[in-house]
């Protein structure tokens, strides 16, 4: 959602993108491990292996380390992941849906825990926010590939449901194209805009809200802290919320 578009982009002006980057390199290796492990370590006949490999070239992640993370997995050297599903309420209410992958299960619980209480959240059982948010793929695309008719017409070619046109305020925030399609679907729509308008700047899998809560100054500055938090822990892959705040709320938080 846009909000959570906002986010990063604040993330990136406070000069986290070096840490942000090594951390996002591992998450996406993880990924390529383990959607090799449970299919073929060919990304040709595996659908999520190729999503994964995808989206980190999207993301710049060196070849070498692509390779060796599917290496890894066929030679049997790569860990053994549970993927694990926490939620939760942040400050203000917020619905939060945290993806993690651990070789710990007890481990990982007690640090998702333990991040929520210390952050004003609370960790809920599984289900109690799921609800508030639809598992949708998503595909995203520069405003340079064409207007917002060009793009609807090849998502809608290609098998799409919507498509999101956002113009952006200048050099910090771009703005993008982003495409919403049926989670089963990603990979067949997701090839066919690669097709029509050449590589995308992701292609993922998503939580998306169908309802949101919309936050104060200081609310936001609270669920910041939980939400970089929770990122920061090597054994969460994805972190979504459902917030939504006005445009001179984002604008204060990035001074």
């Amino acid at each position: 959602m846009a909000g959570h578009s906002k986010w990063a982009n604040i993330q990136h002006r406070k000069g986290r993108q070096d840490k942000l980057r090594a951390k996002l390199f591992s998450k996406l290796s993880k990924e390529i491990t383990v959607a090799a492990k449970m299919g073929d370590p060919d990304p040709d006949k595996n659908p999520r292996l190729r999503l994964a490999v995808k989206e980190a070239k999207s993301q710049s992640v060196p070849k070498d380390v692509i390779a060796r993370a599917i290496s890894k997995a066929s030679g049997g050297d790569g860990e053994n992941y549970d993927e694990i599903r926490y939620e939760g309420y942040g400050p203000g209410g917020v619905a939060v849906i945290v993806e993690a992958m651990t070789d710990n299960r007890n481990r990982t619980a007690s640090s998702v825990r333990s991040t929520f209480s210390k952050n004003g959240g609370n960790l809920g059982e599984t289900g109690s926010v799921g609800f508030m948010f639809d598992r949708k793929g998503q595909v995203t695309y520069p405003l340079s590939v064409g207007d917002a008719d060009t793009v609807m017409m090849a998502a809608i070619e290609a098998g799409a449901e919507d498509v999101e046109t956002n113009e952006g305020d200048g050099d910090q925030d771009p703005g993008n194209h982003v495409i919403w399609c049926a989670d089963t679907d990603l990979n067949d729509v997701s090839t066919a805009l690669e097709a029509e308008l050449g590589e995308s700047d992701s292609t993922k899998l998503v939580w998306r809200p169908t309802t949101t809560t919309e936050l104060d100054l200081e609310g936001m500055q609270s669920l910041m802290k939980l939400l970089d938090a929770l990122e920061d822990d090597d054994d969460v892959q994805t972190v979504t919320a459902n917030f939504e705040a006005s445009d001179e709320v984002m604008a204060q938080l990035s001074d």
